[in-house]
Formats: structure tokens, C-alpha cells, sequence
């Protein structure tokens, strides 16, 4: 999850990954967008609203976007990390990416 820290969505992220969690059993990645990796990030995949959401395939294309104010289900979410281990997942593998 791509996400901009201390503004108004701290805590509807945190609020989305600890359910996302406890659900599934695997961790959501978090990307600060204004770390130099998440500027990066952002340009490569044209992330411009925050939070997002991106799953992407094993070469790093862009399979499913979430953004804005109203996070996605998270069966939706979860059905991008099916292959992925418990408490981690990253770009690869129809992985949701924060890389």
C-alpha cells in the first residue's frame, strides 16, 4: 500500500492492514511515497492519489489499482496474493506490490 504518513489516512491504513492481517495471516506492504523508493515507485507506476493499491505480475506489470478514499474488500486484495507466503508479499507472483 502506497501511502503518504502523518496525514488524515494514518489511521484508516493502519486500521485496513491490521484487518487485512488478521484475515489473511499475511502482511499488506507498506511503501511511504515520500521515501526515494516510493518516489520511484510512484513514477514508474504513475501513482498519484493515496492510499493505493497495486497488484502487479511477476515482471512488475500493472494487474489491479485500488486508490482514494474507499479501500477495496479485502478478499479482493487477497486474491492478488494467493501464491504469496504468510506475512510477506512483493512484486512477483501476482503479488500486491509495495515492493
Amino acid at each position: 500500500m502506497f501511502y503518504r504518513p502523518n496525514t488524515e489516512d494514518d489511521l484508516k491504513v493502519a486500521d485496513y492492514v491490521r484487518e487485512f492481517l488478521f484475515r489473511t495471516g499475511k502482511s499488506l506492504p507498506i511503501v511511504d511515497v515520500d521515501s526515494r523508493e516510493g518516489i520511484a515507485m510512484c513514477e514508474t507506476y504513475d501513482i498519484l492519489y493515496f492510499p493505493t493499491i497495486l497488484a502487479v505480475d511477476d515482471q512488475g506489470r500493472e494487474l489491479q489499482r485500488w486508490n482514494g478514499e474507499m479501500m477495496p474488500q479485502i478478499s479482493e486484495v487477497s486474491y492478488y496474493m494467493q501464491d504469496q507466503p504468510a506475512s510477506f508479499a512483493t512484486a512477483g507472483s501476482g503479488s500486491v506490490s509495495s515492493f
